[in-house]
């Protein structure tokens, strides 16, 4: 069986979808499982279920209206859903959704951005760390994939002014300090298993003409447990896609 992944921060998937991009991506790309971040929407504003009746539609809110929030549309019945992990600062920003299915474990993630001068940092760490202590503990039982916007770099190749970015948020030190962490610990970037160049961002600011000059950064994932790696078969970020300041990235997997 194969199964074609999708994740995509939408930066607000009402705005996405009047512009016409997001059900005709959709419907063009068939992804068996697409996630989606910063919704920035409740389930009763939208018509998903008409719009996409081949798909199941799992939602994680957050509580404060019109902000963040994570979306999985599936065509696959998930044995479980898992919302409230129990974890105050997973459960309350609309960051955090789990499916469970045959293989594996799916989360979709909205990770907080650590802001303008680092004032946000010590929140996402605490995020960063409560996230991994979760997932090692999901992983025994059995392989984890993670998806969604990490808002970090993590290497200089992923992003186009590394000198002038290392104190920003999304390339601070401890930033990328966890997202080695995370490796360390028997994650796999699913995109670099395929693609060592250069150049591949998946966002860009709406300044400057930054897409058009591909003045990007690398911050959206695929990110699969090491016992999923000989399932991985293609992993990719489609910049021709249009509709947010974030492109979709893709996981193709083989069972």
């Amino acid at each position: 069986m194969d199964l074609k992944l999708l994740s995509w921060n939408v930066n607000g998937i009402r705005a996405c979808i009047n512009k016409g991009n997001f059900l005709k991506t959709v419907k063009q790309r068939a992804p068996d499982i697409l996630c989606i971040q910063e919704t920035k929407a409740q389930p009763n504003q939208l018509s998903l279920s008409i719009d996409l009746p081949e798909y199941e539609s799992f939602w994680n809110s957050a509580e404060k209206k019109g902000y963040s929030g994570v979306l999985t549309l599936t065509k696959h019945s998930p044995i479980t859903t898992v919302t409230k992990t129990g974890k105050t600062i997973l459960d309350t920003e609309g960051r955090f959704l789990q499916l469970e299915f045959e293989e594996f474990f799916l989360i979709n993630l909205y990770f907080p951005n650590a802001q303008r001068e680092l004032k946000r940092l010590d929140y996402k760490q605490e995020f960063n760390q409560t996230l991994l202590h979760y997932t090692e503990k999901l992983r025994k039982k059995k392989p984890v994939v993670l998806c969604g916007d990490f808002n970090v770099a993590h290497k200089e190749i992923d992003l186009k002014n590394p000198k002038t970015n290392k104190k920003n948020a999304g390339f601070s030190p401890t930033e990328r300090a966890f997202f080695t962490e995370l490796l360390d610990h028997g994650y796999i970037d699913t995109f670099r298993m395929f693609n060592q160049e250069p150049d591949q961002y998946s966002w860009w600011t709406y300044r400057s003409n930054a897409r058009e000059r591909n003045i990007g950064w690398r911050i959206d994932y695929w990110i699969v447990t090491e016992d999923l790696k000989a399932n991985v078969k293609d992993a990719c970020i489609l910049p021709e896609v249009y509709g947010s300041d974030h492109a979709p990235v893709g996981l193709k997997l083989s069972f």
